[in-house]
């Protein structure tokens, strides 16, 4: 069906026509042509100027008989009386016929969308609008009516079209809208049936320029591509015809056999690698969710366990709070104690100091007491040996004399053992009697 529909061109043209079938043939054109001009069949004949000049006899025949019966009496001029009356009548009636055939013949309906050509002895006058419009000039007529308000479709597929390698494809076709803008200037410089092959060529031309400069791996590209600067050319060329190019595009390329194959080699490998990219995109972004599904879920985590440390960090500072309270509260029940035990242990130090003091003051006191008691028994001792003694003995010492109480009392224990034995127990009682008061001291 493509290639069937590859090479059909359109074709316009113009047709002639009764003024019955022009809506009809200009939308829907006849069997696949283009129907932009049509040319209408007048019915329109001089056949209404026969009632006209007959009537116009039958007038005058009238006003003679009339003049002839004035001028004539009796019979004859009856006669010629009821003849003028009979032409009177026939004339009016003749006259009235041929208005009338001339009134309908003059009416012209030009249809919606359309332009009349209006022409008198051959020569353009004016266009005509769409609507009724009487024609009373009996040489005046409409030769064509131009369809100037629809954009008309065309198509011209261009066959063995070459690339940029000069490879021919196997066609390009193009399609394109027109309309025409002055019928006038249409039907009078190129008509349709011209302007067909006109259109042909350039857009050949046109088509052909833009395949040399595609290589044909990128003839592919041309379906649906921008083709403003074609349009813009072909504007160029047909400007002078009355025509403007509303659109065009190109919608479908043929390549030859061999390259199809390649390029379809070149499709499936890339609808493949497609395939591949989606199939890698949807891994690739499931994937990434997974992965920011577990982030997500270790940032949780994470935030479970600041939350925990933060809230085991408050206990602990709570805990610590509550040691060093306790540890203070230990301390100062510590520092008390120890403040009581020192006061206590200074209170009992300055006690017992007092006490040592009294004691001291006791002690010497009672050394007094006990050298005076001393004194005193020596005095006894030395008195008692003084008495006993058989005869005093002069002890003399190179050093002097010594007078001390422990010289007499060493001297008095060793002059009895050296003067008589038996008087020993003597000396031992009075050595021990020394030595008890020495104790005593």
């Amino acid at each position: 069906m493509s290639s069937v529909r590859s090479h059909r061109r359109s074709v316009i043209s113009e047709a002639v026509a009764p003024w019955g079938d022009i809506a009809r043939l200009l939308r829907g054109g006849e069997a696949g042509t283009l129907l932009p001009v049509i040319i209408p069949k007048h019915r329109r004949r001089l056949w209404w100027m026969l009632p006209l000049w007959a009537g116009g006899y039958a007038l005058l025949s009238g006003v003679m008989l009339t003049l002839k019966e004035s001028g004539s009496d009796g019979l004859g001029g009856m006669a010629a009386g009821a003849l003028a009356t009979l032409s009177y009548v026939v004339g009016v009636l003749l006259l009235v016929i041929g208005g009338l055939w001339w009134w309908r013949s003059s009416i012209v309906e030009i249809e919606q969308g359309t332009h009349g050509v209006l022409t008198r002895y051959g020569a353009v006058v004016r266009t005509l609008d769409a609507g009724r419009h009487y024609l009373w000039h009996p040489w005046s007529r409409v030769d064509f009516v131009v369809d100037t308000a629809t954009e008309i479709p065309y198509s011209a597929p261009v066959m063995a079209c070459p690339t940029q390698e000069n490879v021919p494809l196997r066609s390009i076709e193009f399609f394109l809208k027109f309309r025409i803008t002055d019928a006038v200037l249409f039907v009078r410089t190129i008509g349709a049936g011209n302007f067909d092959l006109v259109l042909s060529s350039a857009v050949q031309d046109a088509i052909r320029q833009r395949a040399r400069r595609v290589r044909t791996e990128r003839a592919y590209d041309l379906r649906g591509s921008d083709v403003a600067d074609m349009q813009d050319l072909l504007n160029r060329q047909l400007d002078r015809y009355g025509v403007r190019i509303t659109g065009c595009n190109i919608p479908d390329v043929q390549l030859p056999a061999q390259y199809q194959q390649h390029l379809a080699t070149r499709e499936q490998v890339a609808k493949e690698r497609t395939a591949y990219e989606q199939e890698w995109g949807l891994i690739r972004k499931r994937r990434i969710d997974s992965l920011g599904m577990d982030i997500e879920r270790a940032k949780k985590i994470r935030d479970a366990r600041i939350v925990e440390v933060r809230a085991a960090l408050n206990r602990a500072r709570e805990e610590v709070a509550q040691l060093l309270e306790r540890q203070e509260t230990e301390a100062q029940r510590v520092r008390f104690e120890i403040e009581t035990r020192g006061r206590s242990g200074l209170i009992a130090a300055e006690n017992e100091a007092r006490a040592q003091q009294a004691l001291a003051k006791a002690y010497r006191d009672n050394r007094a007491v006990l050298q005076y008691e001393l004194a005193r028994r020596r005095l006894e001792v030395g008195s008692r040996l003084a008495g006993k003694a058989p005869r005093p003995v002069v002890v003399r010492t190179d050093g002097g004399t010594d007078t001390s109480a422990l010289s007499t009392l060493f001297t008095a224990q060793l002059l009895p053992r050296l003067t008589s034995g038996d008087r020993a127990p003597n000396g031992s009682a009075l050595l021990s009697a020394e030595d008890g008061g020495h104790d005593q001291r």
